[in-house]
């Protein structure tokens, strides 16, 4: 017989006085009588009470930290303080036996950087459930909204003979033997002789692709692993994520701002219903920590405060030129407090969004009309009259969504519709048009305004959850000399 989850017996007041079997891995023994269960489906343990008369001391033994048994009894209301209700066990079977002196994860505060070690185990700890019973909360709320929005899930591919970014870091998919390559003519690789016939890569967005779904489909998401090749050990990168890329034809940048409000506001509201048990196990967690830190570093806002903060208000919209005008104008940069300088065309750092978020407007803001020369190719050039366009230099119809404590966390685009006009900006920036005829053809052949952005799921889990580092939302980091597991 399956075993009832822990979740239902714990909130279901309708199978208190029942009699059932629920299973799962031993969290602490005490008293020699009471087991705290613990299956996966909540934070919350099960206190299972055994009769010391039934279960014999050779059994209680086995009783140990992470030890998997199946407990049969009576669900009754509970004496102690601490649970609603507890089971009086009339039947117990231990399924399999844990080591207490070999099983690494003890009952006792462990340090994030060794659960990262034991990640094949951490899952078990209450922070890691908790993160990932979040992360599929969000994972599943991404596909509620865009089907709701009418959106098609669209599979873009994982292997590519593109660079979306132009960013060059990009992981090389080859079966070439790499100690002795076949040779063209003039010495080089001779990639035609490869397993598709030419250089081909690991993809870092699905971007492109779902532009060509948008334009016969009319409304796509894309939401699946990306890859960078990027030599960075920081708590903000991995070297493989999940992206989630909707793609619309026929919208402009503010219709691309209101979906990217629409899902965020659309995922919070999920969490803050369907995950509160672990909302407040990790806004305890994150108190703790704060406390930790000089008062001038402390955040305003603990994590369920800062996740209403996000729902209650609607995000401020302002110009890149508005913003650098803001932050020329704070006390942080004429104290000479920010660590990089600020001026029109440089790229926002964190600790400047991180200003306009938590500081000035005290609220998430979305920020448009970027310099075209630090932007993609494929977002469309302003000119006058267009939200974000500046008498300064050459702008872009970007829109990049901050949030406290984080930063950018959303980066899209109304997309450069014109054929004339993207052709002469892929020039200018050196991407090979030759490469993207595919791309160009869209623009041919029925082009419309179309728009979308990017979200990493990661990022966004790192902000839902409170954590300080993206390695510790994703199951398996993959990071600089590390994929182990």
């Amino acid at each position: 017989m399956e075993p009832t989850p822990i979740k239902s017996v714990l909130d279901n007041e309708a199978l208190t006085g029942t009699t059932l079997t629920v299973a799962g891995w031993v969290r602490t023994f005490r008293n020699d009588r009471f087991i705290a269960l613990n299956d996966g489906s909540t934070i919350r343990n099960l206190q299972c009470v055994i009769d010391q008369e039934q279960v014999g001391s050779e059994i209680r033994a086995r009783f140990t930290t992470s030890a998997a048994v199946r407990c049969t009894g009576l669900i009754v209301e509970s004496k102690g303080s601490g649970q609603r209700v507890e089971m009086q066990v009339t039947n117990v079977e231990v399924l399999g036996d844990s080591d207490a002196e070999k099983y690494p994860i003890q009952p006792k505060k462990h340090s994030l950087e060794f659960l990262r070690e034991n990640a094949h185990l951490r899952f078990r700890t209450n922070t890691y459930s908790a993160v990932f019973r979040i992360r599929h909360q969000v994972s599943f709320g991404i596909h509620e909204y865009f089907d709701q929005q009418g959106y098609n899930y669209f599979h873009s591919p994982i292997i590519t003979a593109s660079d979306a970014e132009g960013a060059g870091e990009m992981f090389r998919v080859s079966t070439l033997d790499a100690k002795n390559p076949p040779l063209n003519e003039a010495g080089e690789v001779d990639f035609k002789e490869d397993f598709f016939g030419a250089e081909s890569r690991l993809t870092v967005s699905g971007q492109l692709q779902a532009e060509l779904g948008a334009l016969a489909l009319g409304k796509v998401y894309t939401f699946g692993p990306t890859f960078r090749a990027e030599n960075s050990n920081t708590a903000r990168h991995l070297a493989e994520f999940w992206m989630i890329e909707p793609e619309a034809a026929f919208m402009d940048l503010h219709g691309d701002m209101d979906l990217a409000e629409g899902l965020c506001k659309h995922l919070i509201a999920r969490v803050l219903r369907n995950s509160m048990d672990d909302l407040q196990f990790l806004d305890a967690r994150l108190k703790e920590e704060e406390a930790t830190k000089p008062k001038e570093q402390r955040a305003e806002l603990g994590l369920i405060d800062r996740l209403k903060f996000v729902l209650d208000n609607p995000f401020e919209r302002i110009t890149y030129t508005d913003a650098i005008d803001i932050l020329l104008r704070s006390k942080p940069h004429q104290k000479k407090q920010f660590q990089f300088p600020v001026e029109w065309g440089i790229d926002l750092q964190s600790e400047h969004e991180r200003y306009l978020v938590e500081k000035h407007f005290k609220k998430p803001v979305i920020v448009t009309g970027y310099p075209g020369k630090i932007k993609a190719f494929y977002m469309r050039t302003n000119a006058p009259g267009d939200f974000g366009y500046s008498d300064k230099g050459t702008t872009v119809a970007a829109m990049d969504v901050l949030f406290p404590g984080i930063g950018e966390i959303i980066g899209g685009s109304q997309r450069e519709e014109r054929l004339d006009v993207l052709e002469a900006r892929m020039k200018e920036m050196h991407v090979p048009a030759e490469e993207l005829w595919w791309y160009l053809d869209t623009r041919r052949f029925g082009t419309v305004p179309h728009a979308g952005f990017g979200l990493g799921l990661e990022r966004f889990v790192l902000f839902v959850t409170g954590m300080g580092n993206i390695r510790d939302v994703i199951p398996f980091p993959r990071t600089p000399k590390s994929a182990e597991f």
